[in-house]
Protein backbone atom coordinates (compact mmCIF):
# COMPACT_ATOMS: atom_id res chain seq x y z
CA UNK A 1 0.00 0.00 0.00
CA UNK A 2 1.14 3.73 -0.85
CA UNK A 3 0.86 6.81 1.37
CA UNK A 4 -1.64 7.72 3.41
CA UNK A 5 -1.91 10.93 1.55
CA UNK A 6 -2.39 9.01 -1.51
CA UNK A 7 -5.94 10.70 -2.80
CA UNK A 8 -4.60 14.40 -1.56
CA UNK A 9 -1.22 14.05 -3.72
CA UNK A 10 -2.92 12.87 -6.72
CA UNK A 11 -5.47 14.95 -6.57
CA UNK A 12 -2.53 18.04 -6.84
CA UNK A 13 -0.38 16.23 -9.54
CA UNK A 14 1.57 19.32 -10.19
CA UNK A 15 2.46 20.79 -6.74
CA UNK A 16 5.63 18.91 -6.17
CA UNK A 17 7.23 20.08 -9.21
CA UNK A 18 6.55 24.06 -8.67
CA UNK A 19 7.31 23.95 -4.84
CA UNK A 20 10.26 22.25 -5.94
CA UNK A 21 11.61 26.15 -6.84
CA UNK A 22 11.80 27.53 -3.56
CA UNK A 23 13.99 26.86 -0.91
CA UNK A 24 14.13 23.19 0.34
CA UNK A 25 14.39 23.93 4.24
CA UNK A 26 16.77 21.71 5.98
CA UNK A 27 14.86 18.01 7.68
CA UNK A 28 15.88 17.14 10.77
CA UNK A 29 18.33 13.41 10.74
CA UNK A 30 15.43 10.71 10.33
CA UNK A 31 15.18 8.24 13.27
CA UNK A 32 16.65 5.11 13.58
CA UNK A 33 13.34 3.69 13.42
CA UNK A 34 9.75 5.50 13.57
CA UNK A 35 7.99 2.47 15.52
CA UNK A 36 5.25 3.34 18.30
CA UNK A 37 7.36 2.54 21.38
CA UNK A 38 5.91 1.76 25.02
CA UNK A 39 5.55 5.21 26.99
CA UNK A 40 5.22 7.19 23.39
CA UNK A 41 1.49 8.76 23.42
CA UNK A 42 -1.36 6.11 22.92
CA UNK A 43 -3.68 8.31 20.88
CA UNK A 44 -6.92 5.87 20.67
CA UNK A 45 -5.15 2.96 20.88
CA UNK A 46 -6.42 -0.09 23.25
CA UNK A 47 -4.32 -2.80 23.69
CA UNK A 48 -5.60 -6.87 23.90
CA UNK A 49 -2.07 -9.12 25.89
CA UNK A 50 -3.05 -12.72 23.71
CA UNK A 51 -0.39 -15.03 25.66
CA UNK A 52 2.17 -17.08 24.35
CA UNK A 53 1.86 -17.67 20.19
CA UNK A 54 2.81 -20.86 18.02
CA UNK A 55 3.85 -19.77 14.87
CA UNK A 56 3.60 -21.58 11.53
CA UNK A 57 7.42 -21.53 10.99
CA UNK A 58 8.26 -23.63 14.54
CA UNK A 59 8.69 -20.73 16.19
CA UNK A 60 7.03 -19.13 19.26
CA UNK A 61 6.78 -16.32 21.15
CA UNK A 62 6.26 -16.20 24.20
CA UNK A 63 3.75 -13.23 24.50
CA UNK A 64 1.63 -11.46 22.04
CA UNK A 65 -0.16 -8.41 21.92
CA UNK A 66 -2.28 -6.48 19.02
CA UNK A 67 -2.65 -2.58 19.69
CA UNK A 68 -6.39 -2.11 17.84
CA UNK A 69 -9.02 0.64 17.94
CA UNK A 70 -12.43 0.86 17.73
CA UNK A 71 -15.52 2.96 16.44
CA UNK A 72 -19.44 2.08 16.82
CA UNK A 73 -21.05 0.18 19.27
CA UNK A 74 -21.48 -3.41 19.62
CA UNK A 75 -24.67 -4.71 19.36
CA UNK A 76 -25.84 -7.14 22.45
CA UNK A 77 -25.77 -10.29 19.87
CA UNK A 78 -22.59 -8.94 18.16
CA UNK A 79 -23.99 -9.10 14.89
CA UNK A 80 -22.94 -5.93 13.30
CA UNK A 81 -18.92 -6.50 14.10
CA UNK A 82 -16.89 -5.11 10.93
CA UNK A 83 -13.14 -5.85 10.74
CA UNK A 84 -10.92 -3.93 8.97
CA UNK A 85 -7.78 -4.59 7.87
CA UNK A 86 -4.51 -2.59 6.86
CA UNK A 87 -2.14 -3.07 3.99
CA UNK A 88 1.70 -2.84 4.10
CA UNK A 89 2.63 0.15 6.03
CA UNK A 90 -0.96 1.27 7.15
CA UNK A 91 -1.74 1.18 11.26
CA UNK A 92 -4.82 0.60 13.53
CA UNK A 93 -6.00 4.47 12.73
CA UNK A 94 -8.13 4.16 10.00
CA UNK A 95 -10.17 7.13 10.62
CA UNK A 96 -9.69 10.15 12.88
CA UNK A 97 -7.88 13.31 13.15
CA UNK A 98 -3.86 13.55 13.32
CA UNK A 99 -2.55 14.49 17.03
CA UNK A 100 -0.57 12.37 20.38
CA UNK A 101 -0.08 9.24 19.45
CA UNK A 102 -1.55 9.17 15.11
CA UNK A 103 1.35 11.99 13.27
CA UNK A 104 -1.11 11.14 10.46
CA UNK A 105 -4.85 11.40 9.72
CA UNK A 106 -6.88 8.05 9.37
CA UNK A 107 -5.56 6.20 6.25
CA UNK A 108 -9.04 5.68 5.12
CA UNK A 109 -11.38 8.01 6.46
CA UNK A 110 -13.84 8.17 3.02
CA UNK A 111 -14.52 4.86 4.43
CA UNK A 112 -15.24 4.30 7.59
CA UNK A 113 -17.15 6.53 9.88
CA UNK A 114 -20.46 8.53 10.47
CA UNK A 115 -22.29 7.83 7.36
CA UNK A 116 -19.66 6.55 5.47
CA UNK A 117 -20.19 3.49 3.46
CA UNK A 118 -18.88 1.65 6.94
CA UNK A 119 -21.15 3.73 8.86
CA UNK A 120 -20.54 3.27 12.13
CA UNK A 121 -23.55 4.24 13.34
CA UNK A 122 -24.59 0.67 12.18
CA UNK A 123 -21.64 -0.99 12.38
CA UNK A 124 -18.90 -1.46 15.30
CA UNK A 125 -15.60 -1.41 13.37
CA UNK A 126 -12.16 -3.12 14.97
CA UNK A 127 -8.91 -2.38 13.17
CA UNK A 128 -6.01 -4.07 14.70
CA UNK A 129 -2.44 -3.10 14.08
CA UNK A 130 -1.19 -6.75 12.28
CA UNK A 131 0.81 -8.83 13.96
CA UNK A 132 4.32 -8.20 12.89
CA UNK A 133 3.53 -4.64 13.33
CA UNK A 134 5.58 -1.42 14.44
CA UNK A 135 2.25 0.64 15.76
CA UNK A 136 1.56 -0.96 19.31
CA UNK A 137 1.37 -5.08 18.58
CA UNK A 138 3.83 -7.46 19.01
CA UNK A 139 6.84 -7.49 16.16
CA UNK A 140 10.68 -6.86 15.50
CA UNK A 141 10.27 -2.89 16.45
CA UNK A 142 9.01 -4.41 20.25
CA UNK A 143 10.57 -5.58 23.28
CA UNK A 144 11.60 -9.16 23.85
CA UNK A 145 11.60 -10.94 26.99
CA UNK A 146 15.12 -9.51 27.76
CA UNK A 147 13.91 -5.75 28.10
CA UNK A 148 15.69 -5.17 24.46
CA UNK A 149 14.23 -4.90 21.02
CA UNK A 150 13.73 -8.17 19.13
CA UNK A 151 15.57 -6.97 16.12
CA UNK A 152 17.23 -9.73 13.91
CA UNK A 153 15.80 -12.19 16.61
CA UNK A 154 12.28 -11.89 15.72
CA UNK A 155 10.79 -14.85 14.16
CA UNK A 156 9.45 -15.62 10.84
CA UNK A 157 5.82 -14.94 9.93
CA UNK A 158 2.52 -16.02 8.28
CA UNK A 159 0.01 -14.65 6.81
CA UNK A 160 -1.85 -17.49 8.53
CA UNK A 161 -0.05 -16.50 11.66
CA UNK A 162 -1.92 -13.16 11.54
CA UNK A 163 -4.86 -14.13 11.19
CA UNK A 164 -4.63 -16.84 14.10
CA UNK A 165 -3.54 -13.69 16.37
CA UNK A 166 -6.77 -11.62 14.87
CA UNK A 167 -8.84 -14.63 15.70
CA UNK A 168 -7.79 -14.61 19.63
CA UNK A 169 -8.73 -10.74 19.56
CA UNK A 170 -11.84 -11.30 18.45
CA UNK A 171 -12.50 -14.30 21.30
CA UNK A 172 -11.34 -11.14 23.83
CA UNK A 173 -13.45 -8.87 22.49
CA UNK A 174 -16.60 -11.72 22.65
CA UNK A 175 -16.96 -11.25 18.43
CA UNK A 176 -18.13 -14.63 17.56
CA UNK A 177 -18.49 -13.70 14.08
CA UNK A 178 -17.52 -11.00 11.77
CA UNK A 179 -20.68 -9.50 9.50
CA UNK A 180 -17.73 -8.06 7.10
CA UNK A 181 -13.88 -8.61 7.05
CA UNK A 182 -12.91 -6.19 4.64
CA UNK A 183 -9.33 -5.35 3.87
CA UNK A 184 -6.79 -4.20 0.78
CA UNK A 185 -3.63 -5.38 -0.37
CA UNK A 186 -1.56 -6.96 1.90
CA UNK A 187 -4.78 -6.54 4.21
CA UNK A 188 -6.75 -8.08 1.24
CA UNK A 189 -4.37 -11.22 1.65
CA UNK A 190 -5.92 -11.53 5.64
CA UNK A 191 -9.10 -11.11 4.65
CA UNK A 192 -9.00 -14.50 2.20
CA UNK A 193 -7.00 -16.72 4.60
CA UNK A 194 -9.92 -15.56 7.61
CA UNK A 195 -12.51 -16.47 5.01
CA UNK A 196 -10.45 -19.99 3.95
CA UNK A 197 -9.52 -20.72 8.01
CA UNK A 198 -12.60 -19.67 9.62
CA UNK A 199 -15.84 -20.22 7.35
CA UNK A 200 -17.80 -19.99 10.77
CA UNK A 201 -17.05 -16.63 11.97
CA UNK A 202 -16.62 -15.24 8.36
CA UNK A 203 -20.55 -13.76 7.48
CA UNK A 204 -19.23 -11.79 4.43
CA UNK A 205 -16.17 -10.66 2.99
CA UNK A 206 -14.56 -7.98 0.67
CA UNK A 207 -11.12 -8.62 -0.68
CA UNK A 208 -9.77 -5.11 -3.01
CA UNK A 209 -6.91 -4.92 -4.94
CA UNK A 210 -5.48 -8.40 -3.95
CA UNK A 211 -4.58 -11.50 -4.44
CA UNK A 212 -5.05 -15.62 -2.98
CA UNK A 213 -1.54 -16.78 -3.82
CA UNK A 214 1.78 -14.30 -4.61
CA UNK A 215 2.80 -14.29 -8.49
CA UNK A 216 6.42 -14.94 -9.59
CA UNK A 217 6.44 -11.31 -10.68
CA UNK A 218 5.27 -10.19 -7.07
CA UNK A 219 7.72 -12.33 -5.28
CA UNK A 220 10.72 -10.72 -7.45
CA UNK A 221 9.37 -7.26 -6.74
CA UNK A 222 9.22 -7.55 -3.04
CA UNK A 223 12.53 -9.39 -3.00
CA UNK A 224 14.09 -6.41 -4.63
CA UNK A 225 12.69 -4.22 -1.83
CA UNK A 226 14.01 -6.70 0.59
CA UNK A 227 17.41 -6.42 -0.94
CA UNK A 228 17.57 -2.75 -0.90
CA UNK A 229 16.84 -2.85 3.10
CA UNK A 230 19.73 -5.64 3.76
CA UNK A 231 22.40 -3.93 1.76
CA UNK A 232 22.56 -0.64 3.37
CA UNK A 233 25.38 -1.29 5.85
CA UNK A 234 23.15 0.77 8.63
CA UNK A 235 20.77 -2.19 8.94
CA UNK A 236 23.21 -4.52 10.66
CA UNK A 237 21.09 -7.56 9.98
CA UNK A 238 18.13 -6.54 11.97
CA UNK A 239 19.69 -5.29 15.11
CA UNK A 240 20.37 -1.10 14.82
CA UNK A 241 17.70 -0.01 17.27
CA UNK A 242 20.34 2.07 19.82
CA UNK A 243 21.59 3.82 16.26
CA UNK A 244 21.65 7.37 16.48
CA UNK A 245 19.36 9.23 14.13
CA UNK A 246 20.47 9.67 10.63
CA UNK A 247 22.71 6.56 11.30
CA UNK A 248 20.01 3.70 11.25
CA UNK A 249 18.94 1.76 7.66
CA UNK A 250 16.77 4.77 6.55
CA UNK A 251 18.34 4.64 2.74
CA UNK A 252 17.77 0.74 2.24
CA UNK A 253 14.11 1.49 3.60
CA UNK A 254 13.57 4.55 1.41
CA UNK A 255 14.62 2.92 -1.86
CA UNK A 256 12.64 -0.43 -0.63
CA UNK A 257 10.05 2.43 -0.82
CA UNK A 258 10.82 3.95 -3.80
CA UNK A 259 10.94 0.14 -5.81
CA UNK A 260 7.03 -0.51 -4.31
CA UNK A 261 5.69 2.88 -4.90
CA UNK A 262 6.07 2.40 -8.55
CA UNK A 263 3.79 -0.89 -8.37
CA UNK A 264 1.72 1.48 -6.90
CA UNK A 265 1.16 4.08 -9.71
CA UNK A 266 0.46 3.22 -13.24
CA UNK A 267 2.58 3.73 -15.79
CA UNK A 268 0.52 6.19 -17.12
CA UNK A 269 -0.05 8.67 -14.51
CA UNK A 270 3.58 9.04 -14.08
CA UNK A 271 3.45 10.09 -17.19
CA UNK A 272 1.18 12.14 -17.80
CA UNK A 273 2.27 13.64 -14.12
CA UNK A 274 5.53 14.21 -14.75
CA UNK A 275 7.13 13.12 -18.05
CA UNK A 276 10.72 14.06 -18.30
CA UNK A 277 9.70 17.33 -16.38
CA UNK A 278 12.95 18.62 -14.76
CA UNK A 279 12.58 18.77 -10.48
CA UNK A 280 13.04 22.44 -10.49
CA UNK A 281 16.21 24.07 -11.88
CA UNK A 282 18.02 20.89 -12.04
CA UNK A 283 19.32 19.84 -15.61
CA UNK A 284 19.35 16.42 -15.76
CA UNK A 285 22.25 16.64 -17.91
CA UNK A 286 24.51 17.85 -15.93
CA UNK A 287 23.32 15.40 -13.43
CA UNK A 288 20.44 17.00 -11.53
CA UNK A 289 17.11 15.24 -11.66
CA UNK A 290 13.72 14.88 -13.13
CA UNK A 291 10.62 15.78 -11.34
CA UNK A 292 9.48 12.10 -11.04
CA UNK A 293 13.08 11.10 -9.45
CA UNK A 294 12.59 13.72 -6.56
CA UNK A 295 8.50 12.54 -6.22
CA UNK A 296 9.87 8.93 -5.12
CA UNK A 297 12.95 9.94 -3.19
CA UNK A 298 10.65 12.54 -1.11
CA UNK A 299 8.07 9.47 -0.64
CA UNK A 300 11.35 6.81 -0.03
CA UNK A 301 12.30 9.86 2.94
CA UNK A 302 8.61 10.33 3.71
CA UNK A 303 8.10 6.28 4.88
CA UNK A 304 11.39 6.19 7.22
CA UNK A 305 10.16 9.03 9.20
CA UNK A 306 7.20 6.91 10.35
CA UNK A 307 8.05 3.06 9.75
CA UNK A 308 10.53 0.39 11.11
CA UNK A 309 12.79 -1.32 8.44
CA UNK A 310 12.51 -4.68 10.45
CA UNK A 311 8.79 -4.46 10.07
CA UNK A 312 9.10 -3.63 6.87
CA UNK A 313 10.71 -6.82 6.18
CA UNK A 314 8.69 -9.23 8.19
CA UNK A 315 5.26 -7.96 6.67
CA UNK A 316 7.26 -8.64 3.13
CA UNK A 317 7.99 -11.90 3.90
CA UNK A 318 4.58 -12.43 5.10
CA UNK A 319 3.66 -11.57 1.54
CA UNK A 320 5.89 -13.11 -0.35
CA UNK A 321 4.93 -16.45 1.30
CA UNK A 322 1.37 -15.98 0.89
CA UNK A 323 -0.54 -18.66 -0.51
CA UNK A 324 -3.67 -19.79 0.49
CA UNK A 325 -4.25 -23.27 -1.09
CA UNK A 326 -1.09 -24.29 0.87
CA UNK A 327 -2.14 -27.72 2.66
CA UNK A 328 -5.36 -27.10 1.11
CA UNK A 329 -5.06 -28.73 -2.06
CA UNK A 330 -4.44 -25.75 -4.05
CA UNK A 331 -5.43 -22.13 -4.50
CA UNK A 332 -8.72 -22.98 -6.67
CA UNK A 333 -10.14 -25.89 -4.41
CA UNK A 334 -9.29 -23.88 -1.02
CA UNK A 335 -11.27 -20.72 -3.06
CA UNK A 336 -13.99 -23.43 -3.39
CA UNK A 337 -14.49 -23.81 0.25
CA UNK A 338 -15.09 -20.70 0.95
CA UNK A 339 -18.85 -20.33 2.60
CA UNK A 340 -19.05 -16.82 3.12
CA UNK A 341 -20.53 -13.58 1.17
CA UNK A 342 -17.83 -12.13 -1.06
CA UNK A 343 -16.97 -8.86 -2.86
CA UNK A 344 -14.00 -8.75 -5.26
CA UNK A 345 -13.04 -5.30 -6.09
CA UNK A 346 -9.64 -4.88 -8.44
CA UNK A 347 -8.19 -1.68 -9.78
CA UNK A 348 -8.18 -1.65 -13.69
CA UNK A 349 -4.81 -0.40 -13.84
CA UNK A 350 -3.08 -2.09 -10.86
CA UNK A 351 -0.02 -3.51 -11.79
CA UNK A 352 0.93 -4.92 -8.76
CA UNK A 353 -2.59 -7.20 -7.91
CA UNK A 354 -3.85 -7.32 -11.74
CA UNK A 355 -6.77 -7.93 -12.40
CA UNK A 356 -6.94 -11.36 -13.31
CA UNK A 357 -5.68 -12.24 -9.59
CA UNK A 358 -9.07 -10.84 -8.40
CA UNK A 359 -10.87 -12.32 -11.37
CA UNK A 360 -9.14 -16.20 -9.72
CA UNK A 361 -11.10 -15.04 -6.52
CA UNK A 362 -14.16 -14.39 -7.49
CA UNK A 363 -14.34 -17.33 -10.30
CA UNK A 364 -13.86 -20.18 -7.74
CA UNK A 365 -15.82 -18.50 -4.22
CA UNK A 366 -19.34 -20.13 -4.80
CA UNK A 367 -20.94 -16.54 -2.59
CA UNK A 368 -18.61 -14.07 -4.99
CA UNK A 369 -20.54 -12.25 -7.96
CA UNK A 370 -18.26 -10.82 -10.68
CA UNK A 371 -15.44 -8.91 -10.59
CA UNK A 372 -16.18 -5.44 -9.68
CA UNK A 373 -13.72 -3.27 -11.54
CA UNK A 374 -12.92 0.54 -10.32
CA UNK A 375 -11.65 2.33 -13.28
CA UNK A 376 -9.01 4.42 -12.23
CA UNK A 377 -5.59 6.34 -13.89
CA UNK A 378 -3.54 5.64 -10.81
CA UNK A 379 -2.70 1.76 -10.27
CA UNK A 380 -3.05 -0.08 -6.86
CA UNK A 381 -3.35 3.17 -5.18
CA UNK A 382 -6.94 3.50 -6.96
CA UNK A 383 -8.42 1.86 -3.85
CA UNK A 384 -7.25 4.21 -1.70
CA UNK A 385 -8.19 7.59 -4.38
CA UNK A 386 -11.14 6.08 -5.71
CA UNK A 387 -13.05 6.70 -2.48
CA UNK A 388 -16.29 7.39 -4.44
CA UNK A 389 -15.96 4.36 -6.43
CA UNK A 390 -14.94 2.01 -3.93
CA UNK A 391 -17.15 3.24 -1.38
CA UNK A 392 -19.99 2.86 -3.68
CA UNK A 393 -19.61 -0.72 -4.25
CA UNK A 394 -19.03 -1.67 -0.40
CA UNK A 395 -21.90 0.18 0.55
CA UNK A 396 -24.09 -1.74 -1.94
CA UNK A 397 -22.64 -4.94 -0.93
CA UNK A 398 -23.66 -3.74 2.75
CA UNK A 399 -27.35 -3.21 1.78
CA UNK A 400 -27.50 -6.06 0.69
CA UNK A 401 -26.47 -7.96 3.87
CA UNK A 402 -29.01 -6.03 5.62
CA UNK A 403 -31.66 -6.38 2.88
CA UNK A 404 -31.85 -10.11 3.04
CA UNK A 405 -30.53 -10.64 7.02
CA UNK A 406 -34.39 -12.27 9.06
Amino acid sequence: MSDENAAATARAPHARTRASRLPVPQRAPVPASSAWRQGDPVGRREFADLGPFALESGGRLPAVRLAFETWGTLDEDSSNAVLVLHALTGDSHVTGPAGDGHPTAGWWQSMVGPGAPIDTDRWFVVAPNVLGGCQGSTGPSSDAPDGKPWGSRFPRLSVRDQVAAEVRLADLLGIRSWALVIGASMGGQRVLEWAASEPHRVEAFAAIATTAQTSGDQIANFHTQLAAIHGDPAFRNGDYYDAAPGEGPHVGLGLARQIAHQSYRSALELDERFGRIPQGAEDPLEGGRFAVQSYLEHHGDKLARRFDANTYVTLTRTMITHDLGRDRGGVDNALSQVTARGLVVAVDTDRLFPLTQSERIAEHVPGAGPVRVVHSDFGHDGFLIEEDQVGAHVADFLAERVRTRP
